[in-house]
């Protein structure tokens, strides 16, 4: 017999925030505009438990506390309030955390995102090292859409 478990809040584990492979670039649109990019991914397993079913619903879960993201083929999501800047930092906010993510930032990515008021929010369902480069990142990009494992969004500015 199953027994139904009660659901807990949407949010994110302290220790997942803390250690979670971030990366921002500025980029441009299928249609030539200048946009901001972001992408966060799982780091890999430090340990035995962190099975690629794991990772995967970990990574799920943290969309839902963005408020939720969607695959390429979908409507992609206006995620409100979920970008903060403050002064050269800019911060991504989850539902139920108590402290905003930093994101890592240059100049003209930060600048980006305040003239546009969002980004292009990437969440991998896979794990990535945060030393990858940038070869790395595009070979993960690819094979992660080509394999429907990434969820998008558009974080916006408060």
């Amino acid at each position: 017999m199953l027994t139904r478990l009660p659901q807990s809040p949407a949010v994110p584990e302290t220790g997942l925030l803390t250690g979670l492979s971030t990366w921002t670039w500025p980029g441009t649109t299928p249609d030539g505009r200048h946009m901001a990019h972001i992408l966060l991914a799982h780091p890999p397993g430090r340990a035995g438990h962190d099975t690629p079913a794991v990772v995967e619903a970990r990574m799920r879960h943290l969309a839902e506390c963005l408020g939720g993201l969607a695959r390429a083929e979908d409507p992609v999501p206006d995620l409100h309030g979920r970008l903060k800047i403050i002064g050269s930092q800019v911060l991504l906010h989850f539902s139920g955390a108590r402290w905003g993510l930093r994101l890592p930032t240059h100049p003209s990515w930060t600048r980006l995102v305040h003239d546009a008021g969002h980004a292009a929010l990437i969440l991998g369902l896979d794990p990535l090292a945060q030393s990858a480069d940038a070869s790395r990142l595009d070979t993960y990009l690819d094979a992660a859409l080509a394999a429907d494992r990434l969820l998008f969004g558009f974080a916006r500015t408060a």
